[in-house]
C-alpha cells in the first residue's frame, strides 16, 4: 500500500490552520488532521499555557509534536494524508522529522498580513476560551514565522490575506503538482 502524503501546516494564531488543513484533508478519499494544540489540551494536570512560555511549555510542545509526527506516519503508513497544524518554525522541524523515519513532508506556511490574522483570530468559534488573549502572542510571533519558514528550506510561504479556503487549497496542490 502505498504511503499517505504528509503536510505540516504554519502560521500564527488565526492564519487559518485549522480551516486549510481540514480542506486539504477533504480533497483525499481517506485524510487525518492532527492539530498539534487538540494533543496539548489532552494533558489534565500540569498543563503548560504558551501565553507565559516557560522550560516545561518548551517540553509538552516537543512530546505533543513528537506525538503529532509517530500519528501522521502511522497513519501514512495505511496509506491516509496526514495534516498537522502547528505554530512552527524550520528549527522546530526535528521534533516532527526525529519521528518520520525521512519521510517526504509538504511544509506550509499561511502568512496573511498581520491585521488579516488578528481579524480572523478574535471573530473564531474553533476555541474554549477568549481568543482574544492571543493576540499578544501573535503580534510577537508574526516575524519570527514568516522569517523562520524559508523557501530555501523547502517552506511554501502563502499569503492567505486575499484567499478563501478553496481558492488557498488550489494555489496549494497547483505549487506542489496534486491538481
Amino acid at each position: 500500500m502505498p504511503r499517505g502524503a504528509l503536510w505540516l501546516i504554519s502560521g500564527i494564531p488565526g492564519a487559518g490552520k485549522t480551516t486549510v488543513a481540514q480542506a486539504i484533508c477533504a480533497r483525499y478519499a481517506k485524510a487525518i488532521h492532527i492539530p498539534v494544540d487538540d494533543l496539548r489540551e489532552l494533558v489534565i494536570s500540569g498543563h503548560a499555557s504558551p501565553i507565559e512560555w516557560t522550560e516545561e511549555t518548551s517540553r509538552q510542545f516537543a512530546l505533543a509534536r513528537g506525538s503529532a509526527a509517530r500519528m501522521a506516519a502511522d497513519y501514512s503508513d495505511q496509506g491516509f494524508a496526514a495534516v498537522i497544524d502547528d505554530v512552527v518554525r524550520e528549527e522546530d522541524m526535528p521534533q516532527f522529522t526525529s519521528h518520520l523515519a525521512g519521510r517526504s513532508v509538504t511544509k506550509v506556511v499561511l502568512v496573511p498580513s498581520l491585521d488579516v490574522a488578528l481579524a480572523r483570530n478574535q471573530g473564531r468559534t474553533n476555541k474554549a476560551f477568549d481568543t482574544g488573549v492571543l493576540e499578544p502572542v501573535a503580534r510577537r510571533l508574526y516575524r519570527s514565522v514568516a522569517d523562520g519558514c524559508r523557501s530555501t528550506d523547502g517552506w511554501i510561504a502563502l499569503d492567505t490575506s486575499e484567499l478563501d479556503v478553496e481558492a488557498t487549497v488550489s494555489e496549494l496542490f497547483r505549487r506542489v503538482g496534486r491538481e
